[in-house]
Parts: structure tokens; sequence; C-alpha cells
């Protein structure tokens, strides 16, 4: 038992990128994890990790025990979950992280319906839009809207969304309707997403690439805000539709120039890292998630 607590207070280490965020994440002292840390290189006789006041880097041997004790945890969990299918019931945690407005919108109904029909399943949610450091901050599983680039992440796709760019009747009142990408040059202006690429891609009338970038008269790191400040006639708003399609459909706001924008698909992603067993309880709410989105 002490070697396997072991193996799993040194993997913890490693994914978590020190002591101290370990002993977070497995809810105890740091003092602890640091003895088992030093018990185990002790009776392996060499160094596992070198430690400095600013970093942890794993030894030739750290980095090959590592990998092994991943595989050998991953073997018990699987033994584990097969034993708990034999029981048709899923149960444990699964920390998961989701951008905010989808995951409030989309995600949360089905978080509710899919813990009803396996009420042994523990979520531990984390709604936020920045992307975390799934290793680090110890997640089984993440949503991500992009379209993702390579990484040693494994990634599923469960569904898709779509860019619009709207604005409400007052709005083209007081500036027009633009019939192409070019008449947005004729004083428009955008609401814009913080930290957020705001070059708007079309083709022009005479099918060739177009950019523009409008001068932007409000920035905000919030969809659901931007979304009541273009109803408003504040700006032209370009967003996923899963945020404006319900004002799209209540003639709050008006969708222009669809089939001349461009790169407007998004793909909704399940991801998690590659070192991270997939378990039955995690599988299981991504095919869930892919079945009703």
């Amino acid at each position: 038992m002490d070697q396997l607590e072991q193996m799993v207070n040194f993997v913890r280490i490693v994914e978590a990128g020190s002591i101290t965020r370990a002993a977070e994440q497995l809810d105890t002292v740091k003092s602890a994890v640091s003895k088992k840390l030093r018990d185990l290189e002790k009776r392996l006789g060499v160094t596992l990790i070198i430690r400095t006041t600013r970093a942890h880097t794993l030894t030739e041997s750290g980095q090959s025990f590592y990998q092994h004790c991943v595989r050998i945890l991953d073997d018990i969990n699987e033994v584990e979950t097969q034993i708990g299918q034999q029981q048709n019931a899923l149960s444990g945690r699964i920390r998961v992280t989701l951008p905010t407005t989808y995951g409030l919108l989309k995600i949360t109904p089905l978080i509710q319906r899919f813990q009803q029909l396996h009420p042994e399943i523990i979520f531990d949610i984390d709604f936020n839009d920045s992307q975390q450091d799934l290793v680090a901050e110890g997640f089984d599983l993440a949503i991500r809207i992009s379209n993702l680039k390579s990484s040693s992440l494994i990634a599923r796709k469960i569904a898709m969304t779509r860019l619009l760019i709207c604005g409400s009747a007052t709005y083209f009142s007081l500036n027009g309707y633009p019939d192409k990408p070019e008449d947005l040059l004729n004083g428009h202006s955008r609401l814009s997403y913080s930290n957020a690429n705001h070059t708007w891609s079309f083709l022009d009338q005479h099918d060739k690439p177009l950019s523009i970038n409008l001068p932007s008269v409000m920035s905000a790191n919030n969809g659901q805000f931007l979304l009541h400040m273009a109803i408003e006639g504040k700006g032209l708003v370009c967003m996923p539709d899963f945020i404006c399609e319900q004002a799209v459909q209540d003639g709050k706001l008006i969708r222009v120039l669809d089939e001349q924008l461009q790169q407007s698909e998004l793909g909704v992603y399940a991801v998690y890292p590659p070192t991270r067993h997939l378990s039955s309880r995690i599988s299981a709410f991504v095919d869930y998630l892919k079945d009703h989105l």
C-alpha cells in the first residue's frame, strides 16, 4: 500500500508541477507530500526530481518512472472500472472546466440530466473562459470551442457552432444595412471580445479574400454583455450562434453577411490529457454530450 501511495503522490507532483500544488490537490499538507517523495527516492536509490526554489525538474530516471507509474495506475483504474461496470452503475468524480456562456447555456442542462441517470457521479465544475492547464490543475476534461492547434492533448469533436454577425434594427436604421462586406467600411462599428482577433474575414463580391477591422466602440470578455449591447444598438457583433440565436429568433437582432463571412464554423471539443486514464464515467459523459448537443 505504501508503494502505491508513493506512486500516486509522485504522479501528482509531476502533473501539478510543484509539491505545494500537489498537496492542495491531494488535500493534505506539503510536508506529507515531501516526505513520501523522499521515502520513495530513498527506497529506489535514485533522485527522481531535482528540486530548486524556482522549479522542479524530472531526472531521466524520474521521467521513466513517471511513465511506468501512469501505466500502472491506469491499469488499476481500469480493473476497478470493470468491476464497477459489473454493477451497472457509474460513480466517482468528474473534474471539468467549461467556457462560461456555453457551459451555462448548453452543458449545464446536460449535466443535470446525466447526473439523474447516474446519481453516483459527482461533478466538480470550473466555469472559465481562459484555457486552463489541465495537467497542472488536475482536470479530467475540458470543453473548448476553437479551431484547435496541435498539442499533446487529446481532443474529440462533440459539436459545431457558427459565428454570426448581428446588429439591431435600430443600429441598421442609423448606419445602413450592409448588403456586401465593403459596405461595412462606410461608418460601421463593432462590439468586440477582449483579447480576440478583431479582423473579420470575408469573400468580396468578386470572391476574393477581404479582411476588415472595424473600429471598436466597446470591448468586453463576456458574450452575454456584448449581446445586450448589440440589442441596444451600440454596434455590430460577431459571436457564436449559441449566444445570439434566441435574440435572432425573437427579432431583436438581424443577421448579416452570412454567406460572405469566412472561417465562421468552430468545433466544440472534449479535451483531456494523454496521461489521464479515460475512465468509463468520463467516456460515458463525453458520449452523452456528443449525442445530445
